[in-house]
């Protein structure tokens, strides 16, 4: 399941203007250690699943994960804001949720379907396919969807601290990017998106030079309209689904995964990168919901392993959030 593709939105984009260049990167701009890795250690799909948000809360607590993003639309959201209001630190945006993916386990629009036509399929449900979503549904639509979304995070209590896109839905099209981009404005909450160098997004996206210079001029708006914005993204952990010999158990999942991550972080460059995640406990019930468990399971005994921690205090790489992120950005130039 392929979460973000953005070079084939930037494909798509036309009327490239020259972005703005700058010596410093946007971790310096904001106060961060010149030279430093700065990182947001995020994990996605909270409140999809009772073992979604058990895996996020024990990543967190347990663990170097440091940030997290919930699915409104999904059933376990309730028991994850309450866990959020005796931890009211916790780092938790909007993880905008315009499909619903799996056969058996699914949810509908928040904004009420009659509102929302074209995102909805024949089971009542989100399209389980990001496709389908770009085919069928309209950029009003998405944008009636996100601001439901976020209603529903207030109206519970939750003032979200970001906000990202499920399955890179709101990448898939220059319309739709455009909507997650003016609400994340309008609002003033921070958004997903890598402005800076992209040194890791370029090497896994394959983007050439004018693609860079799009994701630079909106990285430039972003910071104009008051919003931190990330100098790199790193989003290749969902596709590291195991130990080439097939072994699933816990011990090789989590040696297997504590290394990938080792060696991504190694690859990142000195700027503020979001890391990406999907941390679940596991159980007799989560197979039944996506066969997705075992890379999910792995990233939760990663963040659990003394061995990341100790190789993150070792290197000197800075652990941060959206909310810190976007404390500085009030006070930067």
């Amino acid at each position: 399941m392929k979460r973000f593709t953005l070079a084939a939105l930037l494909m798509s984009m036309t009327s490239l203007t020259q972005a703005q260049t700058t010596d410093k990167t946007f971790a310096e701009k904001l106060g961060y250690p010149k030279g430093k890795k700065i990182i947001i250690m995020h994990i996605d799909d909270v409140g999809m699943s009772y073992e979604s948000n058990q895996g996020a809360i024990r990543a967190m607590e347990e663990g170097v994960a440091n940030s997290l993003s919930v699915m409104m639309p999904c059933p376990w959201v309730p028991g994850f804001v309450h866990y959020m209001k005796e931890n009211p630190n916790v780092d938790a945006g909007l993880h905008l949720t315009l499909t619903s993916e799996f056969k058996d386990y699914r949810w509908g629009p928040l904004a009420g379907k009659p509102a929302v036509k074209g995102l909805v399929d024949s089971e009542g449900a989100l399209w389980k396919g990001v496709g389908d979503v770009v085919k069928n549904a309209s950029p009003d639509e998405v944008e009636m969807e996100i601001r439901a979304q976020l209603a529903r995070a207030r109206e519970m209590g939750f003032e979200p601290t970001h906000l990202d896109s499920h399955m890179g839905t709101l990448f898939a099209t220059p319309e739709f990017m455009q909507r997650y981009l003016k609400v994340g404005m309008e609002e003033k909450i921070p958004v997903m998106f890598p402005g800076g160098h992209n040194t890791v997004a370029q090497s896994q996206e394959k983007l050439v030079a004018d693609q860079l210079q799009m994701t630079r001029k909106v990285g430039q708006q972003l910071w104009a309209a008051g919003l931190p914005v990330l100098d790199d993204l790193e989003n290749s952990s969902y596709g590291w689904k195991g130990p080439e010999s097939g072994d699933k158990s816990p011990e090789a999942l989590q040696a297997y995964k504590t290394e990938r991550y080792i060696k991504a972080l190694d690859n990142i460059k000195p700027g503020l990168t979001m890391v990406i995640m999907h941390c679940t406990t596991h159980s007799e019930i989560f197979p039944h919901i996506s066969d997705s468990w075992p890379t999910r399971q792995g990233d939760f005994l990663a963040m659990i392993d003394p061995k990341l921690r100790a190789y993150i205090e070792k290197e000197g790489i800075v652990l941060t959030t959206w909310r810190e992120a976007m404390e500085r950005r009030k006070k930067a130039k």
